[in-house]
């Protein structure tokens, strides 16, 4: 079962912008300015009382949604917005969650957040594969020998079956091939059947244990991801142990260590460095995401961050 990444998640926005140009808040959405998206995002919350979207308000513009103070939007807020309107115009390849969280919002993504998105669509692509082995699956009752003997009509070899029982037969369906002792020399034909049919076993039951069985989890250990069994069990204590489904997005986060050398914005000047608050100080990233050992959101390093927390 193929796993939905991060990634997915944002191109499901994108395309969901793409639509809501056309829609209902079309003024907001065709020209995304920092302004209209303020507009929009107070249309949304106005009646929003859903406890993830209010936490991703929260989290985002470092307040929480107030239907009294509308009109508290200031010029930090709307420069924290360009960072959305980038996303929906394709100007940024790493913009943080907390940045694709409000823009899934914002078009009215369902279902939201990325966590109920993933939930749904694997249960949904388990519910296709489900169906499609019960489709390709052989039917019990249909014995090898019933599928030779239907092919072979103007063939006629002369082949003796060793006896079963009824109740045995009822038993064991399909018949194993070496359940057949030939009296001569098995023809060219029944040859190849036989060939074709244990290729096509051997097939499906390939395809059925990659489908069902061969999982791939990852775990958190120190500062990265190692990859590990799925039926591995929890070591140690806090939620950063658990063992869950292998993300490739997420698999390459890495905790680094930084000092003033350490190159922390690009040419354009946008933040390669990401970090999290935990109770004993800060911890920088390689990436964006959540910090794997207490689920915070990560955030893009700013002068201030570096200022306050390097060593020089």
């Amino acid at each position: 079962m193929q796993t939905i990444t991060f990634e997915d998640y944002k191109n499901a926005i994108k395309a969901k912008y793409e639509e809501e140009k056309n829609g209902e808040y079309s003024n907001n959405l065709n020209s995304p300015t920092a302004a209209n998206l303020r507009n929009l995002c107070v249309k949304r919350f106005d009646t929003n009382n859903n406890q993830d979207d209010l936490i991703a308000f929260k989290s985002f513009f470092d307040f929480p949604f107030d239907r009294n103070k509308k009109n508290l939007f200031g010029e930090d807020e709307l420069n924290k917005l360009e960072a959305v309107k980038r996303f929906f115009l394709g100007k940024t390849e790493n913009p943080a969650e907390d940045t694709i969280q409000l823009a899934a919002i914002l078009v009215d993504l369902q279902p939201r957040p990325f966590n109920e998105y993933r939930k749904q669509h694997s249960e949904e692509e388990r519910k296709l594969i489900e169906e499609l082995r019960d489709t390709t699956l052989p039917k019990k009752e249909t014995s090898i020998n019933t599928f030779i003997d239907k092919i072979e009509d103007d063939d006629n070899p002369k082949i003796e079956e060793v006896e079963q029982t009824q109740s045995l037969e009822s038993e064991i369906a399909p018949i194993p091939i070496a359940t057949f002792v030939a009296t001569g020399k098995p023809t060219k034909s029944r040859m190849i059947i036989y060939a074709v049919v244990t290729a096509f076993s051997a097939g499906l039951a390939i395809m059925i244990y990659f489908a069902f069985f061969q999982k791939q989890c990852m775990q958190w250990s120190n500062d990265h991801y190692e990859k590990v069994s799925c039926d591995l069990e929890v070591n140690g204590l806090g939620s950063f142990n658990v063992v869950e489904p292998f993300d490739k997005t997420v698999f390459d986060l890495k905790k680094i260590k930084v000092c003033d050398t350490t190159p922390f914005f690009n040419t354009n000047g946008e933040a390669i460095v990401w970090y999290g608050k935990t109770a004993n100080g800060i911890d920088f990233f390689n990436g964006h995401g959540r910090h794997p050992e207490n689920n915070s959101p990560l955030r893009p390093v700013t002068r201030y961050i570096l200022n306050k927390y390097v060593k020089k």
